[in-house]
């Protein structure tokens, strides 16, 4: 009877044991369900200390919640850094056809499954942008594991080359969709899942550097164009009057909402850090909605708020005269393409002095727009406080409002895309490999750094793919006569030495390692010294979690370094380096703090 009591007792533990796991279990999968809620309420600071409740309840649930936690700690960074644009109106579109209705020309959307994208749409992205006569496709597919990226295409005498990925800057380890360009090219726009953000898809913009010829690091473009929900295929419209983008925030699953906002290509920025205010300003009411937020009868008569108001509508006025006068230009530029030759002179020389008087207005307008900011310092160094969303919706009232151009018709799907696409050039890989036929390196040239290379053997003739033994990538050089064989390209003599046994077992018993530093060949052991010696890289934190500062490109260059971009709990690191010389490093750090952009620090690891 004993033992049986004891059973039963420890049957008992057991079962009261499950149910505290169970409760405890219950209770995290309601926290984070909360968390969640949360998050997609704007309230980021009770999302992340919901998460933070969840890892102290089970510090196992960490990988559960990362992303969330991370997507609460973004929102509460871009809560610092949110613009007001004026909505002119909204519409509700089914999620099947929305696109069809976006101002472009007939047919410019190719339906998804096509020739650029062959498995076809995720729901949201159902189709690829193919104007006629377009002679440059950037696009949304699928690679080999689902995930979809932005690849480009160019047309190229009568062939479109192989389609590549844009950059890596631009590439995330989920969905990128719907990339659009601006009217003039300079600024792509698109949505991704994967870079920083708060949820669904964000919105993106990357400035093209005629410097590097490439896009830079992608933007958030923040509240309230992002959200924690799905936002998408932004663009601007060709007049320079508006921006229009499609969002899942306001509707049904199956539908989405479409803005279009007034164009304002340097909003300024402001913290809202009140929850009501920021789901208020995210709900995108337009400026005619009875919904819009209601405005204060109290009248800003100060000297302040005049002050304000001047210097804001001079920033409105100038980016008005700057857009005109684009628009100017770009027809001028238009008509010299086709115009005749005797013409085409004259028209030259036009565009020429419009040209020389560009930078001057850009200047002026960039002037305002810093003389603005400092008014805002200025207010605020003086215990000055102004309802500068009163101000600005003020603003709003007294700018003349323009009937709207765009029109909502239901557009066509173009054909199907027919392109003739170049085969992609095959890229050579350098890594060590035992293949079954031995590969040449296509280039002999060493890259610089320290480079250990394993050498197999030294013979009077040229080898063939027969000598070299099912080994790739292997390097043939002449000295003296002879013909000196060695494989591999290893950054470190650990790696080498770890795949010495593998060249010998292949029957180079005499195989040894051999050292270079920028292709020339030096000692095993100089190599491991500098291989070994202290590195120093400068990390800097840029104080929006996300991009550079003006003025940060040019510090790194005159530090003539390499910078690499990670991320780092949610917020993007620049990483600037490797330095020998601590002093140089420091250097770089105090031109990237007298910048007052962000945060740096120095990292030997």
């Amino acid at each position: 009877m004993r033992k049986r009591y004891l059973n039963t007792s420890l049957i008992t533990l057991v079962l009261l044991a499950i149910c505290q796991i169970a409760g405890s279990q219950t209770t995290v999968d309601r926290l984070i369900a909360k968390a969640d809620s949360a998050r997609l309420a704007y309230d980021f600071i009770l999302a992340d200390e919901l998460c933070r409740q969840v890892t102290e309840l089970d510090s196992t649930a960490v990988d559960k919640i990362e992303d969330l936690s991370i997507m609460s700690k973004n929102g509460q960074k871009m809560m610092e850094f949110c613009s007001r644009p004026v909505v002119v109106t909204r519409r509700t579109f089914p999620l099947k056809d929305f696109l069809l209705f976006y101002p472009l020309e007939d047919n410019s959307w190719r339906e998804s499954p096509n020739q650029l994208d062959p498995n076809g749409g995720d729901g949201l992205a159902q189709a690829v942008f193919y104007p006629e006569g377009a002679k440059d496709i950037y696009y949304s597919a699928a690679d080999d594991e689902g995930i979809r990226n932005i690849y480009r295409t160019s047309l190229a005498d009568s062939m479109w080359t192989a389609p590549t990925l844009i950059n890596e800057q631009l590439t995330s380890s989920s969905d990128e969709i719907y990339p659009m360009l601006s009217p003039d090219g300079e600024s792509m726009y698109f949505a991704s899942k994967g870079l920083y953000g708060v949820g669904g898809y964000d919105l993106y913009v990357s400035k093209w550097n005629p410097e590097t010829g490439d896009w830079d690091v992608p933007v958030n473009m923040g509240f309230p164009y992002s959200s924690p929900y799905d936002d998408f295929l932004f663009m601007n419209t060709e007049d320079g009057r508006y921006s229009i983008f499609a969002s899942n925030r306001s509707c049904s699953k199956d539908s989405v909402c479409v803005y279009v906002i007034e164009y304002d290509g340097m909003p300024v920025r402001e913290a809202i850090l009140d929850v009501k205010d920021l789901r208020a300003l995210s709900a995108l009411f337009p400026a005619r909605d009875p919904g819009r937020i209601e405005k204060s009868n109290e009248d800003d008569t100060g000297e302040e708020a005049k002050r304000y108001m001047e210097k804001m509508k001079e920033v409105r006025s100038l980016r008005d005269s700057v857009s005109n006068f684009n628009k100017g230009l770009e027809a001028l530029r238009s008509e010299y393409s086709s115009a005749s030759d005797d013409r085409k002179a004259a028209l030259a020389e036009e565009i020429l002095a419009k040209e020389l008087q560009l930078p001057s207005i850009n200047d002026s307008l960039q002037k305002a727009v810093k003389g603005l900011q400092a008014l805002e310092m200025e207010f605020l160094a003086n215990g000055i406080v102004l309802d500068v969303k009163k101000l600005q919706e003020r603003a709003d009232n007294e700018v003349a409002r323009r009937p709207s151009s765009v029109r909502f018709t239901r557009h066509s799907y173009g054909p199907a895309p027919s392109l003739a696409i170049r085969e992609p050039e095959k890229k050579f890989d350098y890594s060590f490999m035992i293949l079954p036929e031995g590969r040449f390196a296509e280039n002999n040239k060493l890259p610089n750094g320290i480079i250990y290379q394993i050498q197999m053997f030294t013979q009077s003739r040229k080898a063939t793919i027969a000598d070299i033994k099912g080994l790739s990538p292997v390097f043939e050089r002449q000295s003296g006569g002879k013909y000196i064989c060695s494989v591999g390209l290893f950054r470190t003599y650990a790696d080498a030495l770890a795949n010495l046994n593998k060249v010998k077992k292949q029957g180079f018993r005499t195989a040894e390692i051999r050292a270079y530093k920028d292709g020339e060949q030096i000692s095993v052991n100089n190599a491991r010294k500098l291989e070994n010696e202290r590195l120093y890289t400068v990390v800097f934190y840029p104080v929006n979690g996300q991009s550079l500062p003006d003025g940060a490109m040019e510090a790194f260059r005159k530090a003539g370094t390499d910078v690499a971009k990670s991320v780092e709990n949610g917020s993007v690191v620049f990483k600037a380096g490797p330095f020998h010389d601590k002093g140089e490093a420091e250097e770089l750090m105090r031109a990237l703090k007298a910048l007052d952009a962000g945060d740096c620090k120095i990292s030997d690891e």
